[in-house]
């Protein structure tokens, strides 16, 4: 089927133009070998990544969402126990922390979309036992200051890393940067499985180990249950074409990043772009732009054949399943104030000059 938009939101099949060879031949391989659960490839892909995150140890899971919870749920919080994150994310950051049996407690955003330090220190009680800085669309949230924090609290950071595979903080890859991050590999990711999946990673190999654990049943043994637990983990085929996207994920940003810089440049005067701050290396998985006529302009560029979206309009503490948490809505006003400016383009490694002058032509037209 065509796509009705001269630009889409992303393009698949021309972002893996270059090594759709490749990606054929490990299918194929992985499809002969009879091997599709916990075989050699995921074993290859786990040590890859976390050299890559520049960690000692990494397992893969079957989504970002189940990373989030098992991590949460292994370090036994109960319904006392409060972890700390941001209202402006992926409806996933909020239920890993009650599906993993702890409160959710928000703090208020900065402008960068990222969650405030400050914010997070204003909400820190007696029953706080965990930060999850959630780097949002792609850009390192304020780690050193978050990891002061939770040294003077006695507090543990899980990065939520979901959309910044490969950004780093003052040249420390995210994954890195707290006591334990997980990652989702979905398809809108710069690092994407061709369907779902997930990974953590952690300097922590004693916790990796109970994951691994975790994630497979409670086995610690094939005959042997610890504990009554999920199935989730990540099969052999994905792991083996994610080897292949690991392989080409840093040219992949860098395409991505040039194009970005092009955008931010261009469209500076005109709206809210992006920029990198001090020590910030933005991967942008999501290039979102900020303008008071957001919705007319979302209307405007659709009509012109541009695919924009809103990540995301509404916030986590006014969704229906937050309702017991009793937040007002402007409990949080950096992030209301957000949500009504926020506007996410098309920004893929494949987008050619042309298209990326008929986004920025189109751009400055409306607000002309």
């Amino acid at each position: 089927m065509k796509n009705r938009f001269k630009i889409p939101y992303t393009a698949f099949k021309d972002n893996q133009k270059s090594f759709r060879k490749e990606l054929i031949n490990v299918f194929t391989k992985t499809l002969d070998s009879g091997r599709y659960i916990a075989g050699p490839e995921l074993d290859k892909f786990e040590k890859e990544f976390a050299k890559y995150c520049e960690v000692k140890k990494a397992t893969g899971v079957a989504n970002g969402t189940c990373a989030l919870h098992l991590t949460i749920k292994d370090f036994n919080l109960t319904s006392e126990d409060e972890v700390i994150t941001a209202p402006n994310s992926f409806f996933s950051s909020a239920s890993s922390i009650e599906l993993g049996g702890a409160k959710i407690i928000f703090a208020d955003v900065n402008d960068d979309l990222n969650i405030n330090p400050d914010e997070i220190e204003k909400r820190i009680t007696k029953r706080t036992k965990m930060i999850m800085p959630v780097h949002l669309t792609g850009r390192p949230a304020k780690m050193k200051r978050i990891t002061e924090i939770a040294k003077k609290h006695n507090l543990i950071v899980l990065e939520d890393a979901a959309q910044s595979v490969g950004a780093k903080y003052f040249g420390k890859k995210v994954g890195s940067l707290g006591d334990v991050a997980t990652f989702s590999l979905h398809p809108l990711k710069n690092l994407h499985a061709y369907g779902d999946a997930g990974i953590l990673v952690s300097n922590n190999e004693k916790l990796v180990n109970n994951l691994k654990i975790r994630k497979n049943h409670g086995l610690s043994k094939r005959d042997r249950c610890e504990y009554w637990s999920y199935n989730c983990r990540l099969d052999e085929l994905q792991a083996a074409l994610l080897r292949v996207q690991l392989k080409n994920l840093d040219k992949q940003i860098k395409k991505k990043r040039k194009l970005a810089q092009i955008l931010n440049e261009e469209l500076n005067e005109i709206v809210n772009v992006p920029f990198e701050n001090e020590g910030e290396f933005h991967v942008y998985q999501t290039y979102v732009i900020q303008s008071e006529a957001r919705d007319k302009l979302k209307e405007y560029l659709i009509s012109k054949g541009i695919e924009a979206f809103i990540h995301y309009p509404v916030p986590l503490h006014l969704q229906p399943a937050a309702k017991d948490l009793n937040y007002s809505a402007n409990e949080f006003p950096k992030t209301m104030e957000l949500s009504s400016k926020i506007l996410s383009l098309p920004l893929y490694p494949s987008m050619k000059e042309d298209k990326l002058e008929y986004l920025i032509k189109t751009f400055k037209k409306f607000f002309k």
